[in-house]
């Protein structure tokens, strides 16, 4: 049986990590686990755990990459929400076979070691859907 499809994390894009943290650490009480650096995704993200989730708070750090364009466009706020799937390429070709519009067809490998992809809004309902392998 495949384990349930739960809220990994809600993103939210920032263009001042600093300011961000002084709601979402100091004014409503999160605390930050981990800040770090992701080169692939040319940002810096601060991760707070609520519940069984995580709010990511993620500041471009280029001017040219996917985070700092879409900051530019429509300003800081929601990004993606993230799912966690047991299987994440069985996932992704079950999505395809429905006729889902994906942005990565194939899983791709983060940081951290995992793998995640991304599904396109026009699937969605106007939201980016990242997914991750757990």
């Amino acid at each position: 049986m495949a384990e349930p499809i739960r809220i990994h994390h809600l993103a939210v894009v920032v263009d001042d990590l600093d300011k961000a943290l002084q709601f979402w650490r100091d004014a409503l009480g999160l605390e930050v686990t981990q800040v770090r650096d992701e080169p692939e995704q040319a940002s810096q993200v601060a991760f707070l755990p609520a519940g069984e989730a995580e709010i990511e708070l993620v500041r471009p750090t280029t001017t040219d990459s996917g985070i700092a364009r879409y900051l530019a466009k429509r300003g800081p706020g929601m990004h993606h929400i993230c799912l966690s799937v047991s299987d994440l390429r069985a996932t992704l070709q079950k999505l395809a076979s429905r006729g889902v519009r994906l942005i990565n067809s194939e899983p791709m490998a983060g940081s951290g070691g995992f793998l995640y992809a991304f599904v396109h809004p026009e699937s969605t309902g106007g939201v980016l859907l990242e997914l991750y392998e757990t």
